[in-house]
């Protein structure tokens, strides 16, 4: 059991914690939210013991193993396979006693240390070890290089890995997912809702606390309070709670009328229909969800350049990449209004293709084609480390605009939280959050009509989160975006594009259609690799067979959902003829002379029915039989 009882703690001059009070039980998993700088790291040190309290107490049960993400990683010459199996400090205790019982010749001793390798499991332990860094996205040929070969992104994969492999009954993790891309985060979800100790997660990403935890801790006003269920739960409770008592009902319902109008007034423009459909979206959960938010600091908008060209952009039989292509024949034309998100395994190419399409990594061969108006706002990791670190937020945005005003400045920086004299401190000092915030700011500042974003959500709190979700949702340009933060994508795009083997297409699916895909596509590999273990000469075969059944199995989406819709047409069409015979069937109106115009209307009706259904029932038979046959065809294939 973790118990605070009575907690005060205070960093510096600021209270974090007063009279704070929290318990959690055995194999509880439990989110740690709150607003940047309320102490949740915090939290962490003093359940390390690296901080004391200033009153109160901190109790943990006895022999409590705790594994904690640190969050820097040294670069070591270590290969990263040995440095995860590190992780586990008795195995590596008991491996080298028994190299020194070796080479001492202690039969008993090398017999002892045996059945304690055995108990700790230490047999598997390589293959443990390697499961987790393929899962985090390595590759096998990853796993004897040194971690000093890899990026920082990459190490804190890695030191994620070793902290998996810990053995633990307490597992602390602050912000696992930041250095993560979508594939890499589904497969953490999966491992950490397995876990059997009590877990302690702070993360900014809703659908990730959604899938794993059964507790919310909401760090604020100096206190911890506990709520059951995930994070969706727990903010409809507390949507509810500040309801009773908030005097921003009115700002809200103004809000929703304001988009209420806007869906009204573009619903049925082709230009703007999908950025309705993302605001009626918006719509869906803002009932839920406004009330929760409405003490954000974070309110902007994403302003879009006055002119457009359509299309915006074109790549013709494009060649991406850098040495050698990574992606090859892409054609794709963007258009006004378009919202794509961008789905893939790791190091697929998404990440080449919106650089390429910025223009800024030239195309091996093919051609890019900007529209006359084209204005690109490019969001990516790297550009934080290109702010000025001894300039302001203020001179940043001064220097894109010599003209404009002190005040318009401070209104617009004012929407991204820097407030006050904030827009006068020195990047240097700021946090990643604040600094992601001061880039997506520059980003939004220059309005324009191409709006490519590399993993936006990066460093950002719940609350900048939301409101990044709601102005992308209101931005009226092109959007492309890569992002693991599932809440973001569901929220803001309208079609997804499918970035893998070299190739970029749409993808007919959404986000549990892509799970399902990747899902599928892991399997395959397994299989492959365990046939290559195996010595099997037909591995080439194997993957001639991969790829045919895939592909079979994208037939198979599109036929079943044109066979669904097809079925509800029909039952549609069928229920209206049941109805329209029923009112042929009053005898009525066959001998009431004033009724003769509607028998002929009905009739007339009746007739087209009839037709219409039999189209249906004959386009249904013809869906099914398409669809039975594809599914034969991939049974055969062993899919």
């Amino acid at each position: 059991m973790i118990a605070l009882r009575q907690l005060d703690l205070q960093r510096g001059t600021q209270p974090l914690f007063e009279a704070a009070e929290l318990t959690l039980y055995p194999g509880q998993k439990a989110g740690i939210v709150g607003a940047n700088g309320t102490g949740k790291s915090s939290l962490f040190k003093l359940l390390l013991g690296e901080l004391g309290p200033d009153r109160g107490e901190v109790s943990l049960a006895g022999g409590l193993r705790i594994a904690h993400m640190a969050q820097e990683v040294e670069s070591l010459e270590r290969s990263i396979l040995d440095y995860v199996l590190d992780g586990d400090r008795e195995l590596r205790a008991t491996q080298a006693a028994l190299d020194t019982a070796r080479e001492r010749d202690e039969a008993h001793r090398e017999a002892e240390l045996h059945g304690r390798l055995e108990a700790l499991d230490g047999y598997s332990a390589p293959s443990r070890a390697a499961r987790l860094l393929v899962g985090l996205g390595f590759t096998q040929a990853d796993l004897d290089r040194p971690l000093s070969a890899f990026s920082g992104g990459w190490r804190m994969r890695v030191n994620l890995a070793q902290t998996l492999f810990r053995p633990s009954d307490l597992l602390l993790l602050d912000e696992p997912t930041n250095h993560l891309d979508l594939d890499a985060l589904l497969w953490l979800e999966q491992w950490l809702t397995r876990y059997p100790g009590t877990l302690l997660l702070i993360s900014h990403d809703r659908d990730f606390l959604d899938a794993v935890c059964d507790h919310i801790v909401h760090v604020e006003q100096r206190r911890l309070t506990l709520y059951s269920g995930n994070y969706t739960t727990f903010e409809r409770t507390r949507a509810e709670k500040l309801a009773q008592q908030q005097a921003e009902a009115a700002k809200q319902q103004a809000r929703r009328e304001e988009i209420e109008r806007f869906v009204a007034r573009f619903r049925a423009k082709a230009t703007k229909a999908r950025q309705a459909q993302s605001r009626l979206k918006m719509l869906e959960r803002m009932e839920t969800i406004a009330v929760a938010h409405v003490d954000s600091p974070f309110h902007f908008t994403l302003p879009a350049a006055d002119k457009t060209s359509h299309p915006l952009l074109v790549l013709d039989e494009a060649q991406l990449g850098y040495a050698e292509p990574l992606l090859r024949d892409v054609k794709l034309t963007l258009l006004p209004g378009q919202r794509i998100g961008l789905l893939g395994p790791n190091g697929a190419g998404k990440s080449t293709l919106i650089k390429s399409l910025t223009g800024a990594l030239p195309l091996i061969a093919g051609k890019r084609v900007p529209g006359e108006h084209l204005a690109v706002g490019y969001f990516a990791q790297h550009q934080l480390e290109g702010l000025d670190l001894k300039a302001t937020p203020f001179l940043h945005v001064q220097r894109l605009s010599p003209t404009a005003s002190e005040q318009a400045i401070r209104n617009f920086l004012g929407g991204f939280g820097f407030r006050g004299d904030d827009v006068f401190g020195e990047v240097g000092r700021f946090s990643g959050g604040e600094k992601a915030r001061l880039a997506l700011a520059l980003v939004a500042w220059q309005k324009p009509n191409l709006l490519l974003l590399d993993e936006p959500t990066n460093h950002l709190d719940l609350e900048m989160r939301e409101a990044l979700t709601e102005a992308l949702a209101g931005f009226e340009g092109t959007v492309i975006v890569v992002s693991h933060d599932r809440h973001l994508l569901r929220a803001t795009v309208d079609e997804f594009w499918r970035v893998a083997d070299g190739t970029v297409a749409p993808f007919d699916g959404d986000l549990d259609d892509y799970r399902a895909w990747l899902k599928s596509r892991l399997e395959d590999e397994r299989r492959e690799n365990r046939a290559d273990k195996a010595g099997d000469g037909a591995v080439a075969d194997r993957k001639t067979q991969r790829r045919a059944a895939a592909a079979l199995r994208e037939k198979l989406r599109p036929l079943k959902r044109e066979r669904d819709r097809v079925e509800k047409r029909m039952t549609e069409a069928q229920s209206r003829l049941a109805t329209l015979e029923d009112a042929l069937g009053d005898p009525d109106i066959y001998t009431d002379a004033s009724r003769k115009a509607e028998l002929t209307d009905l009739l007339a009706r009746q007739g087209e029915l009839k037709g219409e259904v039999e189209t249906l029932e004959q386009a249904w038979l013809e869906a099914e039989e398409a669809l039975e046959a594809l599914e034969s065809e991939l049974a055969s294939e062993g899919a």
